[in-house]
């Protein structure tokens, strides 16, 4: 299947989902990624502000900056995404393409920093398929990070097609998107 068919299948299983499952699922990647070494190690999270259907990380980020974590979130400027400092009383606003964004805010130069990646798909390798911008590529290829991804277990592929500038996530965390599903 190709990407472009690959993307429409996930955004409509996405699309089908309950805001129950959604909470569900989000609930248990959480305290999975908090278990993690990857996430217990790192002094900062770069983190994106989930909108739709995607895993909701506002509980992410409210932990994060609880456990004593410097926390930054995307924001788009023309073809180039920089991370923002994030207080949890950052003004937010919808930006590129409708996703949230703060408004303002210094940008963020952790270099050790973990990344929370979104996507639409993933394999065990740490292959991602994302929305089709290729921001999180290019920041990663100009500003290497750690990166872990969090995903329902629809978006675990066995293996997805990859491109030359695709870079993989160092890991991948899924979860059922409701308890009937375990």
């Amino acid at each position: 299947m190709d990407k472009t068919a690959l993307r429409a299948r996930i955004r409509e299983k996405k699309r089908a989902l309950t805001e129950a499952q959604i909470t569900y699922a989000s609930e248990r990647l959480a305290q999975a990624l908090f278990d993690h070494p990857m996430y217990r190690r790192a002094t900062a999270l770069y983190a994106y502000l989930s909108y739709n259907q995607e895993v909701r990380t506002a509980p992410i980020l409210r932990r994060a900056l609880q456990d004593g974590k410097r926390v930054a979130v995307p924001k788009v400027f023309g073809d180039e995404m920089r991370f923002l400092r994030f207080d949890g009383t950052t003004p937010v606003a919808l930006g590129y393409k409708g996703i949230p964004e703060p408004l303002s805010g210094e940008i963020a130069d952790d270099r050790d920093a973990l990344v929370l990646m979104p996507g639409l798909a993933f394999d065990p390798q740490g292959h991602r398929m994302g929305y089709g911008g290729g921001f999180y590529d290019r920041f990663l290829a100009r500003e290497p990070h750690p990166t872990i991804a969090l995903c329902y277990d629809f978006q675990l592929l066995p293996d997805l097609p990859v491109q030359a500038h695709d870079i993989p996530v160092d890991a991948v965390l899924s979860a059922p998107i409701s308890e009937g599903a375990i």
